[in-house]
């Protein structure tokens, strides 16, 4: 045991430091072995998490637990996690080319957001209604838990899916763009809902809310009307020299902090107002690129296992072991897979895409990663869920984020991954028929 220090900032340092060993060794651990299992690495680092929570290390080893865990250093991780968040929030909103596709593929993407999001926020939203009396805050009315449970449901984990597709060297085809385009959609309206959700839940009612909303809708044509202007010559400065120098560094870390400070004053998580200020960031492939490579990096190896491992601590799995809150599970995880899966290959296969095809887009829209763990922090921190829902959801993201490749691989073969890269709706059913 170290002597204790007389100075108590040196004494939270000592805490806060091995904590955030143990988090980093057990995330890149876990990040390797999914790996190796053909998984994305943020999989492995979500599962270290949950490990490190209360279900497993807590369950062997309390002691250690605790004394890794104690209560003054979680609020520490609470501060790193949401810096994180509000930044990869920033980084998805600075990474969405809400500018390009042609008419026809952003026709095509909006049905496919609207096939991935109604089915999921219908399912979900009644789902929640027969789930009302056994995992609802009695604070919460039925109408907000069943739009919350809906909008969870109708995430897709973006950032993912474009890993998926630029790994796979899918990111400019059809498909591709396709996704992409649809897959944005769909978590623009999802997070304007949790911005709904939350005002309703914190101003007591929708007219307590009304304040709120107005000043969320002020601050989002700030951002998209005056701030993006702005920062236009940053974009020309990085695509003449292709880099981000000193000055373009303080910019971008310091826009997206203060904007997550404003909707945390306004009434709003953080994070929103880290993905307007991404949206208000220059749209040149140039900056995307700087600024990713830059940025990305540190947040995702230190700030997002730390939020993973936060969530970790707040998810008791133990707690819905119980007959009927395991079917409660089931029912929320059948309502989402269905919703997003079947509602999207259906989606597909209207608008012309072949089977395979179309089952492909269904299995990558039906990953939620990251994403809904974002979203249900949001809603557990301010009172909007209840633990036992919080850990089903934990659990969904994990499993449809799981799934997500081996279903995609499943439907599109590698030998037939080439036909999407140059084919339109349709001609990938017309060249091989399987």
């Amino acid at each position: 045991m170290p002597v204790a220090s007389p100075d108590p900032n040196l004494g939270i340092v000592l805490e806060v430091m091995p904590a955030l060993v143990v988090i980093l060794i057990t995330a890149a651990l876990c990040g390797r072995l999914a790996q190796l299992v053909m998984q994305p690495r943020v999989l492995g680092e979500m599962v270290a998490g949950v490990l490190l929570g209360p279900t497993l290390f807590g369950q062997l080893f309390p002691e250690a637990q605790a004394a890794l865990f104690p209560q003054e250093v979680r609020p520490v991780l609470y501060v790193l996690s949401t810096i994180g968040l509000t930044l990869y929030m920033f980084l998805v909103g600075a990474g969405l080319d809400h500018g390009s596709g042609t008419p026809g593929e952003i026709r095509r993407a909006s049905a496919l957001a609207v096939s991935g999001i109604l089915p999921s926020l219908l399912l979900g939203f009644g789902t929640g209604l027969l789930l009302y009396d056994l995992l609802s805050r009695p604070d919460v009315g039925p109408l907000q838990f069943g739009l919350f449970l809906g909008g969870a449901l109708s995430l897709t984990a973006f950032p993912m899916l474009a890993r998926i597709l630029y790994e796979r060297g899918l990111e400019h085809s059809p498909l591709g763009r396709l996704t992409l385009l649809a897959a944005s959609f769909d978590d623009a309206l999802a997070w304007c809902l949790l911005a709904v959700l939350s005002a309703m839940h914190l101003g007591s009612g929708p007219a307590g809310a009304l304040p709120t909303l107005a000043l969320t809708a002020v601050f989002a044509v700030v951002m998209l009307k005056v701030v993006a202007p702005l920062l236009r010559p940053l974009g020309r400065s990085v695509a003449a020299t292709g880099r981000l120098g000193p000055t373009g560094m303080y910019v971008v870390i310091l826009v997206p902090l203060a904007a997550g400070w404003l909707t945390d004053w306004i009434g709003v998580y953080s994070v929103f107002g880290g993905f307007f200020a991404g949206l208000a960031m220059p749209r040149n492939a140039a900056f995307r690129q700087a600024l990713h490579g830059r940025m990305m990096e540190i947040v995702s190896t230190l700030l997002l296992p730390t939020f993973f491992t936060f969530s970790g601590l707040n998810t008791h799995l133990g707690g819905i072991a119980g007959g009927a809150l395991l079917a409660a599970f089931g029912l929320i995880l059948l309502a989402g897979f269905c919703g997003k899966y079947f509602g999207c290959a259906l989606a597909m296969r209207w608008m012309g895409f072949g089977r395979r095809e179309s089952y492909a887009v269904g299995a990558l829209m039906n990953s939620r990663g990251l994403m809904i763990l974002i979203f249900i922090n949001i809603g557990l921190a301010q009172g909007m869920i209840t633990d036992e829902l919080f850990a089903m959801l934990v659990l969904v993201a994990v499993i449809t984020t799981a799934a997500a490749l081996p279903l995609y691989k499943i439907a599109l073969p590698g030998r037939l991954e080439n036909f999407t890269k140059v084919a339109e709706p349709g001609e990938l059913v017309k060249t091989n028929p399987q």
